[in-house]
């Protein structure tokens, strides 16, 4: 399951977007409480996974998931506060809610609407954070070293050291670029300037019609040209009573408004075009659901995400692309026309491949 940690300063309408992105209404809690943040889960919107529940009308439907957790503004709780909690650390994004819209019944802290300022802002608490680990990091790296030293401490000495002058720059680790074992280092660490960061814009009613603008006309494209970023504008309010609507009611409401998907949709599409992850389906008359791995997964590895009995077992994958199976109506004739596959373990699964897996109790 993906995992995205919302962050933002007071008065940005996270707390907004979470109950949009998780269903979740003022009157109770989205899930449940994991340290100091509470955690909600969106179900995947996935126009496939209806289709082929259409197909085979199963006893179940199971969407992909995402887990978000919010936590009190950083601006209140501050990031350093934010490596405490669990959820934060082990997230693999970060969702910076952005102040676009206008309301003088809500005051911005800063006095001024300036998504450019505060981007920057949190990149640095963010940064901040980092650096203050990263420091005390040395500090008992360099006591052991005096005492023992490993091949492995001075390695991770090196890319420590490497990370300490970026970050006193104001570069967030994200933009070191750091590849194989140096990467794997850092990952205990659970930095979070490191991990990915998607920009969502929260925009006033008025400028709806003009989200896609919404990155230029914030003086963002530089920020958002950085590595391992990305943006995306809803309006949160709107957006969240329309949710809260029957289905066909908030298709047409999206339409009047010009928008081809919800917000919910958007951000996460826009989640999984950051982090680079895709959806492949198991199906049967018991159930059709969704699966969400990054991209380039071999079978056996994505095999692990239905059962981790599936991926020791693993002999071989069936497999049949989404288009296939839609177009010929069933397995069966997938089959007649050989398009059904038996792959192996290091096959690398393409997003909307439809798996049945052979394994070895």
């Amino acid at each position: 399951m993906l995992r995205a940690a919302l962050i933002g300063f007071p008065a940005t309408g996270k707390t907004t977007l979470f109950r949009l992105m998780t269903g979740a209404h003022e009157d109770r809690p989205a899930s449940h409480a994991r340290g100091d943040a509470t955690i909600g889960v969106a179900k995947v919107p996935d126009p496939r996974l209806d289709r082929l529940t259409a197909m085979y009308n199963p006893r179940k439907r199971v969407p992909a998931t995402v887990e978000f957790a919010d936590l009190a503004a950083a601006g209140q709780a501050g990031a350093k506060e934010l490596l405490d909690v669990a959820a934060y650390r082990n997230a693999d994004a970060l969702l910076h809610v952005v102040r676009l819209f206008r309301d003088e019944t809500v005051p911005h802290p800063s006095g001024s609407i300036d998504a450019r300022r505060d981007a920057r802002a949190m990149e640095d608490e963010l940064i901040l954070a980092d650096l203050a680990v990263v420091e005390r990091r040395l500090e008992r790296i360099e006591r052991d070293l005096r005492k023992l030293p490993t091949a492995d401490l001075k390695r991770e000495h090196a890319v420590l050291l490497e990370c300490r002058p970026a970050l006193e720059d104001g570069r967030p680790l994200r933009a070191l670029g750091l590849q194989g074992d140096d990467l794997k280092r850092l990952r205990g660490f659970q930095f979070l300037s490191a991990k990915p960061l998607l920009l969502v814009l929260n925009v006033d009613e008025a400028d709806i019609g003009a989200m896609d603008a919404a990155v230029e006309r914030s003086g963002l494209g530089e920020f958002v040209a950085g590595a391992a970023v990305r943006a995306v504008a809803v309006c949160a309010k709107i957006e969240l009573e329309i949710a809260q609507l029957e289905a066909t009611d908030a298709a047409a409401f999206l339409a009047d408004l010009g928008l081809a998907a919800s917000g919910l949709d958007r951000v996460i599409r826009a989640s999984y075009d950051l982090l680079g992850y895709m959806s492949f389906f198991t199906v049967g008359d018991d159930e059709c659901r969704a699966w969400s791995i990054p991209r380039n997964t071999p079978a056996q590895i994505a095999a692990g995400e239905i059962h981790s009995d599936i991926a020791r077992g693993f002999i071989r994958a069936e497999v049949v692309s989404y288009d296939h199976l839609v177009g010929r109506g069933s397995m069966a004739a997938c089959k007649d026309h050989g398009e059904v596959r038996l792959e192996g373990k290091e096959y690398i699964v393409a997003d909307g491949d439809v798996i049945n897996v052979r394994f070895a109790t």
